[in-house]
């Protein structure tokens, strides 16, 4: 993940992204300051939670499964705020 990190678009920006997978995972994204760290468990600091299944976040990690079409398709879920939610796009080009 971090390799595809675009730390320029990071600039300036003070956010946390959670992650929830199978419903039986949860990690979190802390980007801040140009930089990212991702954290194994919840954060409750997280202003969007990404709810997906296993292979849904593989396939979007890797580049076969897109994230908007995901969530159309009801494979992806946010819950909080869902704009932030497409700033990771900019954050992880492909």
């Amino acid at each position: 993940m971090k390799a595809k990190f675009n730390p320029a678009a990071a600039a300036g920006l003070d956010l946390v992204f959670g992650f929830r997978i199978d419903d039986t995972q949860n990690f979190s994204l802390v980007v801040k300051d140009g930089a990212c760290e991702l954290q194994e468990g919840e954060n409750p600091d997280a202003q969007v939670t990404l709810v997906m299944d296993g292979e849904t976040l593989q396939g979007i990690v890797d580049g076969s499964t897109d994230g908007m079409q995901a969530f159309m398709g009801g494979k992806l879920r946010a819950e909080g705020d869902m704009m932030l939610a497409m700033k990771l796009s900019e954050l992880f080009p492909s």
